[in-house]
């Protein structure tokens, strides 16, 4: 059975442990211009970020400006992207993403959350890594590692949706640490609390996790 402990020790043993073991945790997606990284988040979805790595670098050299992009022939860019899982709906999306970028804002990614939840291919989780990653804006997206993390370490629940997840990691964690964190428990999935044989012997958290007890 779980061992019981109060939210402050639980918060300072997690802390401290990936602190301790991920003090430079940042984004892994690779870019040069603001709307680059918010396209690299976009074919990220249910794909790895090594794999979004391994094309962007073409895809943003062929179409090297945003202009390009918002007039590219969608079927071209499904022939560059077509090794990611879903690249026909991205394709679409990374275009009008485009045009609604060029064509509506200037050229210009705004930080509101809610404005970049409208953009095409842009949700919830993705509008709060470009806060986060462009605009430095304290947020908590929650992917498939910080959503299996923290239902194992019970700071969820299992019937939980990201967005309940995210504003359930935001009241325990104080504010400032919501950018640091994100980055650690996606470190911290990749490497150690991997979905499947994960690695607990590794693991500080096994008084308090689900998989563990």
């Amino acid at each position: 059975m779980t061992m019981t402990m109060n939210n402050k020790e639980k918060l300072r043993i997690i802390t401290e442990y990936l602190d301790a073991h991920f003090p430079n945790a940042k984004c892994a997606l690779l870019y040069n211009k603001d709307y680059e990284l918010a396209i690299a988040v976009m074919l990220s979805a249910q794909t790895t970020d090594k794999a979004v790595n391994s094309l962007t670098p073409i895809l943003f050299s062929k179409y090297d400006c945003l202009e390009k992009l918002a007039n590219a022939d969608v079927k071209d860019i499904e022939n560059l992207i077509k090794k990611l899982g879903l690249y026909k709906n991205k394709a679409q999306n990374l275009v009008l993403f485009s045009q609604k970028l060029l064509f509506e804002y200037g050229g210009i990614l705004p930080s509101d959350k809610k404005i970049l939840a409208t953009f095409p291919g842009i949700g919830n989780k993705s509008a709060g890594v470009i806060r986060i990653e462009i605009f430095h804006i304290e947020d908590f997206p929650v992917d498939t590692h910080v959503a299996r993390i923290s239902r194992r370490l019970k700071l969820a629940a299992n019937s939980d949706t990201p967005d309940m997840i995210e504003q359930k990691l935001k009241r325990f964690f104080p504010q400032t640490s919501w950018i640091k964190l994100h980055h650690q428990f996606i470190n911290f999935g990749r490497t150690i609390c991997l979905a499947k044989k994960p690695k607990c012997e590794l693991c500080a958290f096994k008084k308090m996790c689900t998989e563990f007890n």
